[in-house]
């Protein structure tokens, strides 16, 4: 059966630019994005109930523009006013830029990285005498305090969102040919919404190792796992076995 519906399970992107799009012209496939995941804020009560003074932070840690954003809604909701003075730590320079929302960027200190949270634990280690708070979800990544740990950083974890299943109850039925997941959390969703979900001819494509071991440890059939060593994206993964797919 060749591949003609697929789902992923991402917000449809913002710009016509998008390699899915062309990815779907180019194959005359039709793709449709849902995304099986949400984000959602915990309120200042659950906040308190961690017991962290983010005044007692020297330095912010942000591995993701939600994290700032709920780094700053938290200090509005506590009326905690963050000093001129703090530092801030971000895993990229388009997370760096993503400041500009909330401070004046040019007057504060800030560093930022690669995109890999290796390469910004590097820089860290440059600043052992700050104390770091690090903004999270109540899923995320083992490598962040692991690192942090090795590296001897004093920090502290504040869980400030929280990852859920977004409600997929309007799909009656999972009519595709293929399935596109990029987290745990959204094979956790797929089971939570359609509990009596079989597999059969469906194809299911992971992205990252923590994926494909979701994907298995669900009793799922893993067909494509990427990324490749000729397909370093989830599109051109995509491309690739599809290409392979539809010959047949």
């Amino acid at each position: 059966m060749k591949i003609k519906k697929i789902l992923v399970s991402q917000p449809k992107p913002s710009t016509s630019k998008s390699p899915y799009f062309e990815l779907a012209e180019k194959n005359n496939v039709k793709i449709d994005f849902r995304p099986f995941i949400q984000v959602k804020g915990i309120d200042t009560k659950d906040f308190r109930k961690q017991k962290i003074d983010i005044l007692d932070h020297s330095a912010v840690i942000f591995t993701s523009r939600t994290a700032i954003d709920h780094f700053f809604r938290i200090c509005e909701e506590t009326r905690v006013s963050v000093p001129d003075d703090m530092k801030y730590f971000c895993i990229s320079e388009a997370t760096a830029f993503y400041l500009q929302k909330y401070i004046v960027y040019r007057k504060r200190k800030i560093f930022y990285s690669t995109g890999k949270f290796p390469d910004l634990v590097e820089i860290i280690k440059k600043h052992k005498q700050e104390t770091f708070l690090v903004p999270l979800s109540n899923i995320h990544k083992q490598e962040i305090p692991d690192l942090l740990d090795k590296a001897k950083i004093k920090y502290t974890k504040a869980i400030l969102y929280r990852t859920v299943s977004s409600d997929l109850s309007d799909i009656k039925e999972i009519n595709y040919d293929m399935l596109v997941f990029f987290s745990p959390s959204g094979i956790k969703s797929l089971f939570q919404n359609f509990p009596d979900f079989k597999q059969d001819n469906i194809v299911i494509a992971s992205f990252g190792p923590a994926t494909a071991k979701a994907v298995t440890e669900a009793g799922l059939r893993l067909d494509l796992k990427a990324p490749l060593p000729k397909a370093p994206s989830m599109t051109a993964a995509l491309e690739m076995y599809i290409k392979e797919h539809n010959k047949k």
